[in-house]
């Protein structure tokens, strides 16, 4: 199994997470620095044992996961697990996210932050339940929480999603790839820690990037 964290403009934290991953019992651990201007790179890089890639230019979160998947399909990975880089995921949510794949349940297995909304701020809950209709409305599948980046695939799964878009609107299209190829998947109640740190970045998804990502769903569906 290959955990896959893309990263923006994370240097605060990053160094905090990987080790949190690592003290969990998690070594193989992919980083994709997303055209970072800090040193953010560089700060992961320090932590040994940790695989840093580096987009020269920001393509967006979408861009940097796909890489990250690539590059843990070419080290034979047979679980691949994606999450946010800036702590809000905890590692200890991972055993439960990859327990269904590893026992032949479903193909690809979904973090869920709404059946356990503890602490969430409630904006977020409401820009949820829209990302959730608009992704069922234009995909046709039905799911809990459609943004979350804290996911996992098997080997199966990961050879066959095949996704276009390299921004937020990313996280959306892969619960259409899950309907186009009838992939079994679960969703696991995880939780989510929201720090003053993790709300205050920009590249978040917040209301004007969403209002962003549902014009790139229409755009990307019309040609």
């Amino acid at each position: 199994m290959w955990i896959v964290l893309p990263a923006y403009n994370e240097e605060k934290i990053i160094q905090n997470t990987l080790r949190e991953i690592q003290s969990a019992g998690y070594k193989n651990i992919i980083v994709v620095d997303d055209g970072s201007h800090d040193q953010t790179y560089e700060q992961a890089k320090e932590i040994p044992g940790v695989i840093v890639l580096k987009h020269k230019l920001n393509r967006g979160k979408g861009a940097a996961t796909k890489t990250g998947i690539e590059a843990a399909k070419l080290l034979d990975a047979g679980i691949i697990v994606t999450m946010d880089s800036d702590g809000q995921h905890k590692p200890a949510d991972i055993t439960r996210l990859i327990e269904p794949i590893e026992k032949n349940h479903c193909d690809v297995v979904l973090g869920t932050r709404l059946k356990n909304p503890a602490g969430m701020p409630w904006y977020k809950i409401c820009a949820n339940h829209i990302g959730n209709a608009i992704t069922w409305y234009f995909y046709g599948l039905w799911v809990s929480d459609s943004q979350s980046g804290f996911r996992a695939y098997s080997r199966h799964a990961s050879e066959l999603i095949n996704t276009k878009t390299d921004r937020y609107e990313y996280d959306s299209e892969v619960i259409r790839e899950i309907y186009v190829y009838k992939l079994k998947y679960r969703e696991v109640p995880i939780e989510v820690r929201y720090t003053e740190y993790s709300m205050g970045k920009v590249q978040k998804q917040g209301f004007i990037n969403g209002l962003k990502t549902f014009y790139k769903i229409v755009w990307n569906l019309i040609n």
